[in-house]
Protein backbone atom coordinates (compact mmCIF):
# COMPACT_ATOMS: atom_id res chain seq x y z
CA UNK A 1 0.00 0.00 0.00
CA UNK A 2 1.44 3.20 -0.91
CA UNK A 3 1.70 6.14 1.33
CA UNK A 4 -1.13 8.39 0.20
CA UNK A 5 -3.84 5.51 0.42
CA UNK A 6 -2.67 4.78 3.75
CA UNK A 7 -2.84 8.31 4.55
CA UNK A 8 -6.18 8.70 3.46
CA UNK A 9 -7.33 5.48 5.04
CA UNK A 10 -5.84 6.92 8.28
CA UNK A 11 -8.05 10.15 7.95
CA UNK A 12 -11.09 8.06 7.23
CA UNK A 13 -10.26 6.55 10.82
CA UNK A 14 -10.46 9.68 12.66
CA UNK A 15 -13.78 10.91 10.55
CA UNK A 16 -15.14 7.91 12.04
CA UNK A 17 -14.16 8.21 15.10
CA UNK A 18 -15.41 12.26 16.29
CA UNK A 19 -18.13 11.99 13.87
CA UNK A 20 -15.05 21.38 4.17
CA UNK A 21 -18.70 23.09 1.37
CA UNK A 22 -21.09 24.24 4.40
CA UNK A 23 -24.59 23.21 3.60
CA UNK A 24 -27.11 24.88 1.57
CA UNK A 25 -29.86 25.74 5.12
CA UNK A 26 -33.39 26.13 4.69
CA UNK A 27 -34.00 29.08 6.17
CA UNK A 28 -37.71 29.78 8.23
CA UNK A 29 -40.31 30.02 5.95
CA UNK A 30 -38.73 28.30 3.04
CA UNK A 31 -40.00 25.10 1.10
CA UNK A 32 -38.94 22.11 3.33
CA UNK A 33 -36.56 19.41 1.54
CA UNK A 34 -39.66 17.10 1.98
CA UNK A 35 -41.68 19.39 -0.16
CA UNK A 36 -38.71 19.96 -2.43
CA UNK A 37 -38.53 15.90 -3.05
CA UNK A 38 -41.82 15.66 -3.10
CA UNK A 39 -43.81 12.37 -1.50
CA UNK A 40 -42.10 9.30 -0.94
CA UNK A 41 -40.74 7.65 -4.78
CA UNK A 42 -42.54 4.81 -5.81
CA UNK A 43 -41.24 0.90 -5.26
CA UNK A 44 -38.79 0.50 -7.87
CA UNK A 45 -39.69 -2.30 -10.45
CA UNK A 46 -36.11 -3.44 -11.66
CA UNK A 47 -34.76 -6.14 -11.14
CA UNK A 48 -32.43 -4.91 -8.41
CA UNK A 49 -30.71 -8.08 -7.43
CA UNK A 50 -29.45 -8.81 -11.02
CA UNK A 51 -27.70 -5.17 -10.93
CA UNK A 52 -26.11 -6.17 -7.59
CA UNK A 53 -24.25 -9.27 -9.44
CA UNK A 54 -23.32 -7.43 -12.42
CA UNK A 55 -19.89 -7.35 -13.42
CA UNK A 56 -19.14 -4.10 -12.96
CA UNK A 57 -20.74 -3.87 -10.07
CA UNK A 58 -18.94 -6.59 -7.87
CA UNK A 59 -15.56 -5.47 -9.20
CA UNK A 60 -15.88 -2.04 -7.05
CA UNK A 61 -17.45 -4.00 -3.99
CA UNK A 62 -14.49 -6.33 -4.23
CA UNK A 63 -12.08 -2.97 -4.50
CA UNK A 64 -13.83 -1.08 -1.81
CA UNK A 65 -13.40 -4.37 0.39
CA UNK A 66 -9.87 -4.98 -0.50
CA UNK A 67 -8.89 -1.58 0.37
CA UNK A 68 -10.94 -1.60 3.63
CA UNK A 69 -8.85 -5.02 4.84
CA UNK A 70 -10.20 -5.37 7.80
CA UNK A 71 -10.03 -8.61 10.31
CA UNK A 72 -11.62 -12.31 9.35
CA UNK A 73 -15.20 -13.29 10.21
CA UNK A 74 -16.57 -16.01 12.11
CA UNK A 75 -15.39 -18.57 9.12
CA UNK A 76 -11.81 -17.66 9.67
CA UNK A 77 -11.25 -16.14 5.90
CA UNK A 78 -9.20 -13.43 5.51
CA UNK A 79 -9.41 -10.36 2.56
CA UNK A 80 -6.53 -11.81 0.71
CA UNK A 81 -8.44 -15.38 0.47
CA UNK A 82 -11.43 -13.66 -0.87
CA UNK A 83 -10.64 -13.17 -4.62
CA UNK A 84 -9.55 -16.91 -5.20
CA UNK A 85 -12.39 -17.65 -3.38
CA UNK A 86 -14.80 -15.63 -5.58
CA UNK A 87 -13.24 -17.11 -8.38
CA UNK A 88 -14.09 -20.48 -7.43
CA UNK A 89 -17.34 -19.69 -6.28
CA UNK A 90 -18.93 -17.34 -7.63
CA UNK A 91 -21.39 -18.98 -10.22
CA UNK A 92 -23.22 -20.78 -7.07
CA UNK A 93 -23.38 -17.53 -4.62
CA UNK A 94 -24.67 -15.57 -7.74
CA UNK A 95 -26.96 -18.07 -8.26
CA UNK A 96 -28.30 -18.40 -4.43
CA UNK A 97 -28.45 -14.28 -4.37
CA UNK A 98 -30.66 -14.25 -7.94
CA UNK A 99 -32.83 -16.91 -6.45
CA UNK A 100 -33.24 -15.34 -2.86
CA UNK A 101 -31.68 -18.43 -0.89
CA UNK A 102 -28.47 -16.73 0.06
CA UNK A 103 -27.24 -16.94 3.82
CA UNK A 104 -25.00 -14.89 5.49
CA UNK A 105 -23.51 -15.97 8.56
CA UNK A 106 -23.39 -14.39 11.87
CA UNK A 107 -21.07 -11.88 12.93
CA UNK A 108 -18.53 -12.11 15.28
CA UNK A 109 -18.83 -9.84 18.44
CA UNK A 110 -15.69 -7.71 18.80
CA UNK A 111 -15.78 -4.86 21.76
CA UNK A 112 -13.32 -2.29 21.21
CA UNK A 113 -13.16 0.50 24.50
CA UNK A 114 -14.84 3.87 23.96
CA UNK A 115 -12.91 7.03 24.46
CA UNK A 116 -15.07 8.34 26.84
CA UNK A 117 -15.53 5.09 28.90
CA UNK A 118 -17.62 1.87 27.94
CA UNK A 119 -17.36 -0.80 24.91
CA UNK A 120 -18.59 0.00 21.61
CA UNK A 121 -19.65 -3.37 20.09
CA UNK A 122 -18.98 -4.42 16.49
CA UNK A 123 -20.30 -7.18 14.36
CA UNK A 124 -18.03 -8.14 11.91
CA UNK A 125 -19.21 -10.05 9.20
CA UNK A 126 -17.52 -12.50 7.07
CA UNK A 127 -15.53 -10.84 4.09
CA UNK A 128 -17.49 -13.10 1.73
CA UNK A 129 -21.13 -10.99 3.04
CA UNK A 130 -19.16 -7.95 3.45
CA UNK A 131 -18.47 -8.48 -0.29
CA UNK A 132 -22.26 -8.98 -0.94
CA UNK A 133 -23.32 -6.44 1.41
CA UNK A 134 -20.70 -3.63 -0.14
CA UNK A 135 -22.35 -4.91 -3.66
CA UNK A 136 -25.86 -4.12 -2.03
CA UNK A 137 -25.23 -0.97 -0.72
CA UNK A 138 -23.37 0.76 -4.10
CA UNK A 139 -26.94 -0.14 -5.63
CA UNK A 140 -28.84 1.23 -3.13
CA UNK A 141 -27.06 4.31 -2.65
CA UNK A 142 -27.30 5.31 -6.21
CA UNK A 143 -31.06 5.48 -5.74
CA UNK A 144 -31.27 6.47 -1.67
CA UNK A 145 -28.16 9.40 -1.70
CA UNK A 146 -29.87 12.10 -4.16
CA UNK A 147 -33.07 12.59 -2.19
CA UNK A 148 -31.18 12.37 1.70
CA UNK A 149 -31.16 15.39 3.38
CA UNK A 150 -28.78 18.50 2.70
CA UNK A 151 -27.77 18.36 6.37
CA UNK A 152 -26.83 14.92 6.48
CA UNK A 153 -23.18 14.58 6.03
CA UNK A 154 -22.68 10.87 7.27
CA UNK A 155 -21.27 7.62 5.04
CA UNK A 156 -22.16 9.29 2.01
CA UNK A 157 -20.47 9.93 -1.46
CA UNK A 158 -18.59 13.30 -2.26
CA UNK A 159 -19.66 14.28 2.11
CA UNK A 160 -17.43 14.84 4.97
CA UNK A 161 -17.29 15.43 8.86
CA UNK A 162 -15.32 18.82 7.96
CA UNK A 163 -18.42 19.51 5.79
CA UNK A 164 -20.99 19.37 8.62
CA UNK A 165 -18.22 20.94 11.22
CA UNK A 166 -18.29 23.70 8.39
CA UNK A 167 -22.00 23.93 7.89
CA UNK A 168 -22.83 24.29 12.32
CA UNK A 169 -20.23 27.27 11.81
CA UNK A 170 -22.21 28.88 9.32
CA UNK A 171 -24.94 28.69 11.70
CA UNK A 172 -23.36 30.19 14.29
CA UNK A 173 -22.18 33.02 11.97
CA UNK A 174 -25.64 33.80 11.21
CA UNK A 175 -25.99 34.56 14.96
CA UNK A 176 -27.72 31.17 15.76
CA UNK A 177 -25.34 30.58 19.18
CA UNK A 178 -27.53 27.91 21.02
CA UNK A 179 -27.19 24.30 20.68
CA UNK A 180 -29.24 21.35 20.69
CA UNK A 181 -26.83 18.47 20.83
CA UNK A 182 -28.55 15.31 20.64
CA UNK A 183 -27.35 12.21 21.34
CA UNK A 184 -29.07 9.21 20.33
CA UNK A 185 -28.58 5.87 23.11
CA UNK A 186 -27.31 3.32 21.33
CA UNK A 187 -28.38 3.85 18.09
CA UNK A 188 -27.03 1.38 15.86
CA UNK A 189 -28.32 -1.31 18.55
CA UNK A 190 -31.99 -0.42 18.74
CA UNK A 191 -32.99 0.21 15.18
CA UNK A 192 -36.16 -1.29 14.45
CA UNK A 193 -35.91 -4.20 11.73
CA UNK A 194 -39.77 -3.82 11.07
CA UNK A 195 -39.68 0.20 11.01
CA UNK A 196 -36.46 -0.15 8.72
CA UNK A 197 -38.20 -2.50 6.36
CA UNK A 198 -41.12 -0.52 5.78
CA UNK A 199 -38.87 2.20 4.35
CA UNK A 200 -37.01 0.57 2.34
CA UNK A 201 -40.20 -1.41 0.97
CA UNK A 202 -41.56 2.21 -0.42
CA UNK A 203 -38.64 2.20 -2.80
CA UNK A 204 -37.38 -1.68 -3.40
CA UNK A 205 -40.20 -4.03 -4.97
CA UNK A 206 -37.55 -6.96 -5.66
CA UNK A 207 -38.45 -9.52 -3.35
CA UNK A 208 -34.83 -10.89 -3.40
CA UNK A 209 -33.37 -7.49 -2.37
CA UNK A 210 -35.85 -7.22 1.14
CA UNK A 211 -35.54 -11.12 2.42
CA UNK A 212 -31.59 -10.51 1.87
CA UNK A 213 -31.62 -6.98 3.61
CA UNK A 214 -33.84 -8.80 6.14
CA UNK A 215 -31.43 -11.88 6.30
CA UNK A 216 -28.38 -9.80 7.30
CA UNK A 217 -30.31 -7.62 9.82
CA UNK A 218 -31.68 -11.12 11.70
CA UNK A 219 -28.18 -12.97 10.91
CA UNK A 220 -27.33 -12.94 14.57
CA UNK A 221 -23.97 -12.60 16.56
CA UNK A 222 -21.44 -15.23 17.50
CA UNK A 223 -19.98 -14.63 21.39
CA UNK A 224 -17.76 -17.28 22.62
CA UNK A 225 -18.81 -20.01 20.24
CA UNK A 226 -22.50 -19.47 20.66
CA UNK A 227 -24.99 -17.50 18.23
CA UNK A 228 -27.28 -15.27 19.70
CA UNK A 229 -30.42 -14.24 17.89
CA UNK A 230 -30.95 -10.53 16.89
CA UNK A 231 -34.22 -8.90 17.02
CA UNK A 232 -33.40 -5.31 16.24
CA UNK A 233 -30.52 -3.24 15.59
CA UNK A 234 -28.16 -2.90 12.41
CA UNK A 235 -24.63 -4.14 13.68
CA UNK A 236 -22.03 -1.77 13.34
CA UNK A 237 -18.95 -3.42 11.16
CA UNK A 238 -20.29 -4.39 7.69
CA UNK A 239 -20.90 -1.77 4.83
CA UNK A 240 -24.40 -1.53 4.72
CA UNK A 241 -25.34 -0.59 8.14
CA UNK A 242 -24.32 3.07 7.42
CA UNK A 243 -26.65 3.56 4.64
CA UNK A 244 -29.48 1.80 6.81
CA UNK A 245 -28.80 3.91 9.53
CA UNK A 246 -29.21 7.04 6.99
CA UNK A 247 -32.64 5.46 6.32
CA UNK A 248 -33.59 5.01 9.40
CA UNK A 249 -32.60 9.02 10.46
CA UNK A 250 -34.21 10.17 6.85
CA UNK A 251 -37.73 10.27 8.62
CA UNK A 252 -35.86 12.83 11.44
CA UNK A 253 -34.42 15.26 8.62
CA UNK A 254 -37.20 15.75 7.15
CA UNK A 255 -39.31 16.46 10.68
CA UNK A 256 -36.60 19.07 11.30
CA UNK A 257 -36.68 20.45 7.98
CA UNK A 258 -40.63 20.95 8.16
CA UNK A 259 -39.97 22.84 11.18
CA UNK A 260 -37.43 25.39 9.45
CA UNK A 261 -34.48 24.23 11.56
CA UNK A 262 -30.79 24.44 11.16
CA UNK A 263 -28.91 21.17 11.98
CA UNK A 264 -25.83 19.15 11.02
CA UNK A 265 -26.50 15.62 11.38
CA UNK A 266 -23.77 12.55 11.02
CA UNK A 267 -24.77 9.53 11.78
CA UNK A 268 -26.15 9.31 14.66
CA UNK A 269 -24.84 12.37 16.05
CA UNK A 270 -26.93 15.50 15.21
CA UNK A 271 -26.64 19.04 16.46
CA UNK A 272 -29.71 21.67 15.69
CA UNK A 273 -29.07 25.60 15.97
CA UNK A 274 -31.40 28.46 17.89
CA UNK A 275 -31.33 31.83 18.78
CA UNK A 276 -32.07 31.62 21.97
CA UNK A 277 -32.02 28.86 25.24
CA UNK A 278 -35.86 28.92 25.54
CA UNK A 279 -35.98 27.93 21.91
CA UNK A 280 -33.34 25.58 22.32
CA UNK A 281 -35.07 24.01 25.21
CA UNK A 282 -38.64 23.70 23.42
CA UNK A 283 -36.98 21.99 20.66
CA UNK A 284 -35.14 19.76 23.30
CA UNK A 285 -38.50 18.63 24.60
CA UNK A 286 -40.37 18.51 21.15
CA UNK A 287 -37.47 16.66 19.36
CA UNK A 288 -37.29 13.84 22.47
CA UNK A 289 -40.92 13.02 21.76
CA UNK A 290 -40.49 12.85 17.94
CA UNK A 291 -37.57 10.00 18.29
CA UNK A 292 -39.16 8.16 21.09
CA UNK A 293 -42.80 7.87 19.33
CA UNK A 294 -42.16 8.48 15.85
CA UNK A 295 -38.43 6.42 15.30
CA UNK A 296 -39.03 4.11 18.63
CA UNK A 297 -35.36 5.32 19.74
CA UNK A 298 -34.18 6.68 22.92
CA UNK A 299 -32.17 10.17 23.69
CA UNK A 300 -29.26 9.68 26.10
CA UNK A 301 -30.13 12.67 28.49
CA UNK A 302 -27.04 12.51 30.27
CA UNK A 303 -24.80 13.09 26.88
CA UNK A 304 -27.43 15.40 25.30
CA UNK A 305 -27.33 19.22 26.20
CA UNK A 306 -28.83 22.69 25.49
CA UNK A 307 -25.68 24.65 25.59
CA UNK A 308 -24.14 27.27 23.82
CA UNK A 309 -21.93 25.37 20.98
CA UNK A 310 -18.61 26.59 22.53
CA UNK A 311 -19.14 24.45 25.44
CA UNK A 312 -19.51 21.42 23.44
CA UNK A 313 -17.97 19.81 20.65
CA UNK A 314 -19.01 18.49 17.40
CA UNK A 315 -17.14 15.61 15.45
CA UNK A 316 -14.04 16.13 17.92
CA UNK A 317 -14.25 19.56 17.01
CA UNK A 318 -15.51 23.08 19.41
CA UNK A 319 -15.69 26.40 18.48
CA UNK A 320 -14.51 30.16 19.71
CA UNK A 321 -16.96 32.72 21.03
CA UNK A 322 -16.21 35.66 18.75
CA UNK A 323 -18.63 36.73 16.08
CA UNK A 324 -17.16 35.05 13.57
CA UNK A 325 -16.32 31.52 15.33
CA UNK A 326 -13.63 29.21 14.60
CA UNK A 327 -12.94 25.37 14.46
CA UNK A 328 -10.65 24.49 17.45
CA UNK A 329 -10.05 21.04 19.01
CA UNK A 330 -12.13 19.83 21.48
CA UNK A 331 -10.53 19.31 24.46
CA UNK A 332 -10.93 16.07 24.54
CA UNK A 333 -9.94 15.21 21.33
CA UNK A 334 -6.47 17.01 22.30
CA UNK A 335 -6.60 14.55 25.76
CA UNK A 336 -6.96 11.56 23.07
CA UNK A 337 -4.15 12.88 21.08
CA UNK A 338 -1.56 13.06 24.02
CA UNK A 339 -2.63 9.47 25.68
CA UNK A 340 -2.26 7.84 22.11
CA UNK A 341 1.49 9.45 21.54
CA UNK A 342 2.36 8.58 25.06
CA UNK A 343 1.88 5.18 24.68
CA UNK A 344 3.70 5.52 20.90
CA UNK A 345 6.74 6.73 22.91
CA UNK A 346 6.61 4.97 26.01
CA UNK A 347 10.25 3.74 26.75
CA UNK A 348 8.64 0.28 27.83
CA UNK A 349 7.42 -0.59 24.22
CA UNK A 350 11.11 -2.19 23.73
CA UNK A 351 10.83 -1.21 20.09
CA UNK A 352 14.34 1.15 18.87
CA UNK A 353 13.20 5.10 17.69
CA UNK A 354 12.92 4.69 13.76
CA UNK A 355 9.86 2.05 14.80
CA UNK A 356 9.05 4.59 16.88
CA UNK A 357 9.50 7.43 15.02
CA UNK A 358 7.24 5.35 12.02
CA UNK A 359 4.43 4.19 13.62
CA UNK A 360 4.00 7.56 15.63
CA UNK A 361 4.21 9.25 11.99
CA UNK A 362 1.37 7.13 10.53
CA UNK A 363 -0.60 8.36 13.58
CA UNK A 364 0.35 11.58 13.32
CA UNK A 365 -0.40 12.04 9.50
CA UNK A 366 -4.00 10.62 9.94
CA UNK A 367 -4.35 12.54 13.28
CA UNK A 368 -3.48 15.90 10.97
CA UNK A 369 -5.61 15.12 7.68
CA UNK A 370 -8.57 15.50 10.37
CA UNK A 371 -7.54 17.93 12.76
CA UNK A 372 -5.60 19.72 10.33
CA UNK A 373 -8.68 21.49 9.48
CA UNK A 374 -8.78 23.69 12.58
CA UNK A 375 -8.65 27.59 12.63
CA UNK A 376 -6.70 27.81 15.90
CA UNK A 377 -3.08 27.20 14.68
CA UNK A 378 -1.53 27.94 18.08
CA UNK A 379 -2.91 24.79 19.63
CA UNK A 380 -1.29 22.65 16.77
CA UNK A 381 1.96 24.59 17.75
CA UNK A 382 1.24 23.50 21.27
CA UNK A 383 0.86 19.97 20.37
CA UNK A 384 3.66 19.98 17.83
CA UNK A 385 6.27 21.14 20.78
CA UNK A 386 5.17 19.05 23.37
CA UNK A 387 5.15 15.77 20.78
CA UNK A 388 8.77 17.17 20.27
CA UNK A 389 9.68 17.08 24.24
CA UNK A 390 8.09 13.90 24.38
CA UNK A 391 10.39 12.54 22.13
CA UNK A 392 13.24 13.66 23.21
CA UNK A 393 12.54 12.86 26.76
CA UNK A 394 11.61 9.15 25.53
CA UNK A 395 15.02 9.08 23.53
CA UNK A 396 17.10 9.96 26.75
CA UNK A 397 15.20 7.49 28.32
CA UNK A 398 16.42 4.78 26.13
CA UNK A 399 20.14 6.15 26.37
CA UNK A 400 19.69 4.44 30.02
CA UNK A 401 22.86 5.72 31.38
CA UNK A 402 25.18 8.86 32.25
CA UNK A 403 28.39 7.69 30.12
CA UNK A 404 25.91 6.65 27.09
CA UNK A 405 24.40 10.09 27.26
CA UNK A 406 27.20 12.32 27.76
CA UNK A 407 29.23 9.73 24.92
CA UNK A 408 25.55 10.55 22.73
CA UNK A 409 25.60 14.26 23.34
CA UNK A 410 28.98 14.61 22.10
CA UNK A 411 28.47 12.88 19.22
CA UNK A 412 25.60 14.89 18.01
CA UNK A 413 27.45 18.24 18.80
CA UNK A 414 27.11 19.17 22.66
CA UNK A 415 30.28 20.90 24.46
CA UNK A 416 31.79 18.64 26.56
CA UNK A 417 30.99 20.84 29.98
CA UNK A 418 27.38 20.83 28.89
CA UNK A 419 27.52 16.79 27.73
CA UNK A 420 28.75 16.15 30.98
CA UNK A 421 26.52 18.49 33.35
CA UNK A 422 23.03 16.86 31.44
CA UNK A 423 24.70 13.59 31.65
CA UNK A 424 24.99 13.90 35.24
CA UNK A 425 21.81 15.53 36.44
CA UNK A 426 19.57 14.35 38.61
CA UNK A 427 16.15 16.17 37.13
CA UNK A 428 13.95 14.07 35.14
CA UNK A 429 13.91 13.54 31.67
CA UNK A 430 10.60 15.08 31.19
CA UNK A 431 12.38 18.08 32.51
CA UNK A 432 15.74 17.19 30.43
CA UNK A 433 13.70 17.22 27.56
CA UNK A 434 13.65 21.26 27.02
CA UNK A 435 17.10 21.56 28.30
CA UNK A 436 19.86 23.33 26.01
CA UNK A 437 21.99 20.49 25.78
CA UNK A 438 19.03 18.05 24.08
CA UNK A 439 17.93 20.69 21.56
CA UNK A 440 21.14 20.98 20.43
CA UNK A 441 21.78 17.21 20.15
CA UNK A 442 18.10 16.63 18.88
CA UNK A 443 16.64 19.51 16.94
CA UNK A 444 13.75 19.84 14.68
CA UNK A 445 15.69 18.88 11.88
CA UNK A 446 16.55 15.47 13.24
CA UNK A 447 12.16 14.05 13.48
CA UNK A 448 12.26 15.65 10.06
CA UNK A 449 14.81 13.21 8.94
CA UNK A 450 12.85 10.37 10.56
CA UNK A 451 9.86 11.12 8.66
CA UNK A 452 8.19 12.62 11.86
CA UNK A 453 5.41 15.29 9.84
CA UNK A 454 5.22 18.38 11.41
CA UNK A 455 2.12 19.88 12.93
CA UNK A 456 2.10 23.28 11.69
CA UNK A 457 3.71 24.84 8.67
CA UNK A 458 7.08 26.38 8.96
CA UNK A 459 6.82 24.56 12.39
Amino acid sequence: MDDRRQNNQLVLAFMEEYRGEAPNGLQEGTESFAGKRGIESPAIAEQLMEEVCGRENCKQALKRVKANKGSAGVDGMSVEQLPEYLKQHWPAIRQQLLSGTYKPQPVKRVEIPKPEGGVRKLGIPTVLDRFVQQAVMQVLQGRWDRTISDHSYGFRPGRSAHQAVAGAQQYMAEGYRWCVDLDLEKFFDRVSHDKLMARIETRVSDRRMLKLIRTFLKAGVMESGLVSAVDEGTPQGGPLSPLLSNIVLDEFDRELERRGLRFARYADDCNVYVRSRRAGERVMASITRFITAKLKLKVNERKSAVARPWERKFLGFSFTAGQQPKRRIAPKAVGRFKERVRELTRRTRGVSTQRMAEELSRYLRGWLGYFGKCETPSVLQSLEEWTRRRLRSAIWKQWKRGPVRFAELRKRGVGKDLAAQTAGSAHGPWRLANSPALNIALPNAYFDSLGIPRLTVGG
